[in-house]
């Protein structure tokens, strides 16, 4: 099987879009929002994974210029080479998040903003039950998606072609809660990309801790 053909779907769209992805997000207040909370949680030099890592900006810049240790995980090479460039202070690499090993309690945070959404609804529990397992206990998760009730629904985002899963908001913050996560807080907004085929899309962001000491 050529390598293509086992890329993640995420993989292509985030390829095509490249730094446009970044322009079109750059606004996002909520997004510095969530990062503030994190970094409220951090201690001093913490080390971070990064899910959906993207270009690197603004989540592991703003981490790494508060003095802490980021690795970022992206389907896209494209993504992963900018992120590299524009990020050096950060560790990047080029892995599916679904496949990839992570120790127990290796991380003092982790934050996902928005990688889930092309994969399936098992697949997200599964990788969202990864993650908790990979912040110490008593660490902070920041997870955000848009919290539509739909399952493989054909769509278009920035002008590529999507499928997109997605749980409603109680749904999935059941399903955190049943990775092992108390969810602290959760913002709701409405956030449209800055992008000409771009549509306001809603998202959720949700603050969560590992349960344990």
């Amino acid at each position: 099987m050529a390598e293509d053909d086992r890329r993640a779907p995420a993989a292509e769209v985030f390829d095509a879009l490249g730094v446009a992805y970044e322009e079109a997000f750059a606004g996002s207040e909520p997004h510095r929002a969530s990062l503030r909370w994190l970094l409220e949680r951090l201690p001093p030099g913490g080390r971070v994974l990064d899910v959906g890592s993207g270009t690197g900006r603004p989540t592991a810049q703003t981490l790494t210029e508060a003095g802490h240790r980021v690795l970022g995980v992206d389907v896209s090479r494209v993504m992963t080479e900018l992120a590299a460039r524009q990020v050096p202070a950060a560790d990047f690499r080029l892995a599916d998040i679904r496949e990839l090993p992570l120790e127990e309690a290796s991380f003092d945070a982790v934050c996902a903003y928005f990688p889930l959404l092309q994969m399936s609804r098992a697949e997200q529990a599964a990788v969202v039950a990864k993650l908790a397992r990979a912040v110490r206990p008593g660490g902070p998760a920041a997870l955000a998606t848009v919290p539509l009730d739909g399952e493989d629904v054909e769509g278009h985002f920035m002008g590529q072609p999507v499928r997109v899963t997605s749980f409603a908001a109680g749904a999935f913050r059941e399903l955190v809660a049943g990775a092992g996560l108390t969810v602290l807080a959760e913002d709701h907004a409405v956030f449209t990309p800055a992008h000409p085929d771009a549509v306001p899309e809603p998202q959720l962001f949700l603050h969560a801790r590992r349960e344990g000491p």
